[in-house]
């Protein structure tokens, strides 16, 4: 990146425009007309540059917004090609043909298992796929939201389903003894080559018509914190991440409750220490908040937020879903609870109706635990 002192001299002066009370956005057009297009490794070094000549870090993370919206930016034009090398339709493809692949070397051990030999090599290759849930999942948490947005729900209400489908039958196919599990195994393989081909023939090519460039590039981003299954990361992904890690860091202002106060910053690394997921949804049923913990046991992509709950899960749950709402809509009860075995880990699963001094209802929040090591707790562990 050359001409570094004038970019610099010119950085500095939307910095100083940036505290005096210039908008984003105008920030973002000055920076485009007078530094001109860059990388985000282009801008992270103009930054780390001025660091280097004393300006302070509280500083440059006024720009932090400004270098956000100038990624995004880029990133938009990016998805006007549906076929580049980053957009989220190639790269879906790009896992299907892992994904395929690995069903059919998986497919070629069916007759040796059935006949009482590879059983055990055909068990680690559909382990492998289990993968496939991540696959699924991006799309529930990233891709169907937008969809939902767009007046499209059918993926949603019908895909999802298809997809607990194949989630029961890995389940079915685990449990099965040696008689059973070719034929398991056999049905299991066959519903994922049918998912790969529901999603290119029907679910891609109508996405592709019914979201715009920004959608995609939100997804992008989504995808860039949660990855992939069975390819590298593509090109984009580490600014991604740089720039959200960035962004969220510069959030100021303070938040007052009658018990004390936190800056926005304590208050979000406080949520997130938290050994549980967090979700609010608000008293319209709407997705207002979750919690980002490192070990989050369900995925949750920042789309979400906006969305009603009742989208947020499978058509077989949806009816305790309603059933629960409803219940702490009308007062008659207050929390609810499940738990069950996920992986080889409990976790439990609760939700508190949110009301407010006068008892109206303002809302749930879910929270989600693993409780596996609780459970083994005995005797007593003191600080002194």
């Amino acid at each position: 990146m050359g001409g570094y002192p004038d970019r610099k001299k010119i950085l500095k002066e939307i910095l100083a425009q940036l505290h005096g009370g210039l908008s984003l956005e105008e920030a973002k057009k000055r920076f485009e007309a007078e530094i001109g297009p860059v990388t985000s490794k282009e801008i992270f070094e103009l930054e780390q540059s001025l660091l280097d000549d004393g300006v302070s870090p509280d500083e440059i993370k006024k720009f932090c917004n400004v270098h956000a919206l100038l990624f995004s930016g880029s990133l938009e034009k990016n998805m006007e090609d549906p076929s580049g090398p980053s957009h989220p339709v190639t790269l879906f493809k790009a896992e299907n043909a892992e994904i395929k692949r690995r069903v059919e070397a998986a497919r070629a051990l069916l007759p040796s298992a059935k006949a009482g030999a590879g059983a055990e090599q055909l068990r680690k290759s559909v382990e492998e796929l289990r993968a496939v849930e991540k696959h699924y999942e991006r799309k529930e948490h990233m891709l169907f939201p937008h969809l939902e947005r767009a007046g499209f729900s059918g993926p949603s209400k019908v895909m999802w389903g298809k997809h607990n489908e194949v989630r029961g039958l890995f389940k079915k196919a685990q449990a099965a003894g040696p008689a059973e599990f070719p034929a398991a195994a056999a049905q299991l393989l066959d519903e994922i080559d049918g998912m790969i081909f529901k999603e290119e023939s029907i679910l891609f090519p109508t996405s592709l018509e019914k979201l715009k460039p920004a959608d995609w590039a939100a997804i992008f981003r989504e995808s860039a914190r949660e990855g992939y299954i069975f390819i590298p990361p593509p090109a984009g992904t580490a600014e991604a991440l740089d720039i959200d890690q960035n962004a969220s860091s510069s959030a100021g202002g303070v938040i007052s409750l009658p018990s004390g106060n936190f800056s926005l910053p304590e208050l979000t690394a406080m949520l997130n220490a938290l050994p549980a997921d967090l979700t609010f949804v608000d008293a319209e049923d709407t997705v207002r908040y979750f919690s980002e913990g490192a070990d989050r046991i369900f995925l949750r992509a920042r789309s979400v937020i906006g969305r009603k709950v009742q989208n947020c899960h499978p058509p077989a749950s949806l009816a305790a879903v309603e059933r629960i709402i409803k219940a702490f809509r009308d007062g008659s009860k207050n929390s609810e609870e499940f738990w069950i075995n996920l992986k080889g880990r409990v976790v439990h699963i609760r939700y508190f109706a949110l009301r407010g001094a006068e008892g109206k209802y303002l809302g749930s929040l879910e929270v989600t635990q693993d409780v596996t090591e609780i459970q083994k707790i005995k005797g007593e562990k003191r600080l002194a």
